[in-house]
């Protein structure tokens, strides 16, 4: 009687991917626990430092479409919504209408914002990463930057088979 059980080689497999998904998903949870705690002082959550980044960047000088912006954190329109409102009251950044299309809208950090970014919550943010990545190497840091890219670049494999959009849940 022909065994049904897997091999021995693909329940260590699985084993092994449950692991490194389980850990992939505690470290999501603790960057949103502790790196909002890192910059909670200048009012942010790790959603609003991440938004921040983004319209920082040289590329975004000139602002991002909220569907860029969704596109971009690989967030759904409907969770970013929340975030830009408290980050518009707070004063970071500003939603404008697109002048190429009205029915489009683009954000903006704003002075304000960039003072904050720049001055206080970017040296909380590397001193973070110093104590998150204290036992990295260089190489250690390229390695896992490149196999998280790997993993990225699959998962959006899966998301497009799956028929993913802009709009979806992460």
């Amino acid at each position: 009687m022909p065994s049904s059980a897997p091999p021995p080689a693909s329940v260590a497999r699985l084993e092994l991917a449950n692991r490194i998904f389980f850990r992939l998903y505690q470290c999501a949870n603790m960057l949103h626990k502790t790196g909002t705690r890192a910059v909670a002082e200048d009012g942010l959550t790790t959603q609003q430092w991440a938004v921040m980044g983004a319209l920082s960047r040289t590329k975004a000088a000139s602002g991002m479409a909220v569907n860029e912006l969704a596109r971009y954190l690989m967030v759904s329109r409907q969770n970013l919504s929340g975030v830009l409102k408290r980050m518009e009251a707070a004063g970071h950044i500003q939603i404008v209408p697109d002048s190429r299309d009205r029915r489009s809208r683009i954000v903006q950090i704003t002075i304000a914002g960039r003072a904050v970014w720049a001055h206080s919550a970017q040296p909380k943010i590397a001193a973070y990463y110093e104590q998150a990545l204290r036992d990295f190497s260089l190489s250690d840091m390229s390695h896992t930057l490149h196999y998280f890219m790997k993993l990225l670049d699959n998962m959006k494999e899966i998301d497009a088979t799956q028929g993913g959009g802009a709009d979806d849940e992460p």
